[in-house]
């Protein structure tokens, strides 16, 4: 079964929009990567400051060659004058879970 990577990213208040704007603006970037299978951007509703970044993939190695290919030159990217802009995360923490059990509707 697939394995399940959930990024918890904790952003400020005045960085939400930063943050959605960034995913917005790479759609597309990680669905042709050998393996995935689901992404979501999950934001808060009210109690916490942290969104979920919501990835499934076909396996662990998936989602490793995608991490040291793909995601870490997306990330090493300059912005203007070579710099990259300031993170809209203020920290993230990486969950993994295997999938054991999935429904779909019928």
């Amino acid at each position: 079964m697939s394995i399940v990577k959930i990024n918890v990213l904790s952003v400020p208040a005045e960085q939400r929009e930063v943050l959605e704007r960034r995913f917005a603006s790479r759609s597309g970037a990680v669905e042709g990567s050998d393996g995935f299978e689901w992404f979501e951007l999950l934001r808060p509703v009210e109690g916490t400051d942290q969104y979920l970044v919501y990835t499934r993939w076909r396996s662990e190695e998936d989602f490793q060659n995608w991490m040291n290919g793909p995601m870490k030159s997306a990330h090493q990217g300059g912005g203007e004058g070579g710099e990259r802009p300031k993170p809209a995360a203020s920290g993230s923490t990486l969950w993994s879970f295997e999938v054991v059990q999935q429904a779909s509707p019928k």
